[in-house]
């Protein structure tokens, strides 16, 4: 018996691991990607699931951080950006980071390897014809103006939007690295790493001071035909951080806690700097945090006042471009389908998650959906207890508007968090003698990440019906 195929608009890391998941469940894949025919302001290759942003997934503990359950669930999904980001991670402390371009090229030829998969280099006009049949749109935050307006006729609705801001990247042999030092916060190993995975850049309170003064004065790129548009906080441009407070980046991206100047260990800076290793060969480190909107020619001279870079040169340059999302819990059901239009599903950042894992998957959910029914399959839903289930719900019910402005929409896009699984439950025992050291005091809060980590993964397990091989790989 033929099975129709399923289409899949977008080949980032969305729709690249939709289009993983309907192929391994034996379903035929057409995946249309508008690069390299149809360029846009953030990409620079054409290649599959390219890292636009930061090159980090965050944090890899799947005990106590609820983006590392995420992370561990879509291994024990069989994930293909999992299994590509882990094929080329870079040492990054207690992250997972990974070599941009070893990343897409791993998933690029997975994806073309596969018999089931056909990748078709066209833009996408309009919304898809309803001759495809079942469809993800996963064209995430810079989706081609065409097929916003089809997305928005149908829907009858605005598509919100944010902006999102690049980081700098430092070519490492021009850091000075008599007055930089490299070390993990708390010396803490990640995977891969070594605990001294960062490169640091210290400051006393003078450099500090000036630095502040200088981000304020800089010139700023300007969009005043997105007035209006607002941040995204997990993803704000330094200038705007430094804006709310002089104190701000200080006990954020440049907090100094948990590290010791390896050149003068006796005075504690004031600020430091982190730089994260950005390619496999070292010879690139990104900005961690430093995400802006400042001119390409101010963002040179003001980032050569950090100590350490004061001759440094740059693979690349911050930027800053829009994202566009859609308010998912008006317009989607349960499994990601358009409420208007079934067979039609959404997937990824334009569907209001945030990071590159969460894209990923909410496109690993919209492909086993998919597929499921082409099979002739009822989707079943993750368990709400679950990372992916504690994500999905976000999207598909969260919040609609506010008690304070009634009708206002105020759905907003958001990372993966323990505030977003089900409570324990009650009675459920924790041990916070399991702990000590520098998280004394603070026991109970970690047993119950601990707890609330361990039923979401057995709860997933149980889910996916995982092997013990899965189990053992995750």
């Amino acid at each position: 018996m033929t099975i129709e195929p399923v289409h899949v608009v977008g080949g980032g890391l969305a729709g690249s691991e939709a289009s993983w998941q309907i192929a391994r469940a034996g379903v035929p894949v057409i995946l249309h990607e508008m690069r390299p025919v149809r360029g846009t302001d953030a990409h620079k290759t054409q290649g599959l699931a390219e890292l636009v942003c930061s090159n980090s997934f965050r944090s890899d503990d799947a005990e106590t951080n609820a983006v590392g359950v995420l992370h561990a669930e879509m291994r024990l999904a069989n994930s293909l950006i999992m299994a590509s980001g882990d094929a080329n991670q870079v040492p990054a402390g207690g992250a997972l980071a990974v070599d941009r371009d070893g990343f897409s090229d791993a998933v690029t030829a997975k994806l073309e390897a596969h018999p089931l998969i056909t990748i078709v280099r066209e833009e996408v006009s309009g919304l898809p014809p309803v001759e495809w049949g079942k469809t993800i749109i996963a064209t995430g935050p810079l989706t081609a103006p065409s097929l916003a307006e089809g997305i928005a006729a149908e829907t009858g609705a605005d598509a919100l939007a944010f902006f999102d801001a690049i980081a700098p990247i430092v070519h490492f042999d021009t850091i000075d690295m008599d007055v930089a030092w490299f070390q993990s916060r708390y010396d803490k190993v990640g995977p891969g790493g070594t605990g001294k995975d960062y490169i640091n850049c210290p400051m006393d309170k003078a450099q500090y001071d000036a630095f502040i003064a200088a981000l304020l004065e800089g010139g700023k790129t300007e969009f005043k035909e997105w007035e209006g548009t607002p941040y995204f906080d997990g993803c704000l441009p330094i200038e705007v951080m430094a804006e709310r407070g002089p104190e701000t980046l200080r006990h954020g991206p440049m907090k100094p806690m948990g590290l010791t100047n390896a050149h003068n260990p006796s005075v504690k800076a004031y600020a430091v700097v982190q730089l994260r290793q950005d390619n496999a060969l070292g010879t690139l480190y990104n900005m961690v945090g430093f995400q802006t909107k400042l001119k390409h020619g101010e963002q040179v001279r003001i980032f050569r006042t950090i100590p350490g870079l004061e001759n440094a040169e740059f693979a690349r340059l911050g930027g800053l471009h829009r994202n566009t999302y859609i308010n998912s819990p008006t317009l989607l059901d349960g499994t990601l389908q358009l409420k208007s239009r079934p067979g039609l599903r959404f997937a990824g950042q334009i569907t209001g998650c945030e990071g590159y894992v969460e894209s990923a998957a909410i496109g690993l959910l919209a492909g086993r959906f998919a597929a499921a029914e082409r099979l002739g399959q009822q989707p079943t839903l993750p368990p709400v207890t679950t990372a992916f289930g504690a994500l999905l719900g976000h999207i598909t019910g969260g919040h609609i508007s506010s008690d304070d402005e009634p009708g206002k929409r105020s759905f907003q896009p958001m990372n993966v968090n323990f505030g977003l699984f089900p409570p324990l439950e009650p009675g459920t025992k924790l041990r916070p003698d399991d702990f000590e050291g520098r998280f004394r005091g603070k026991d109970k809060s970690i047993a119950k990440k601990k707890a609330l980590s361990a039923r979401a993964l057995a709860d997933c397990r149980a889910w996916l019906g995982a092997s013990p091989r899965a189990e053992a790989a995750e």
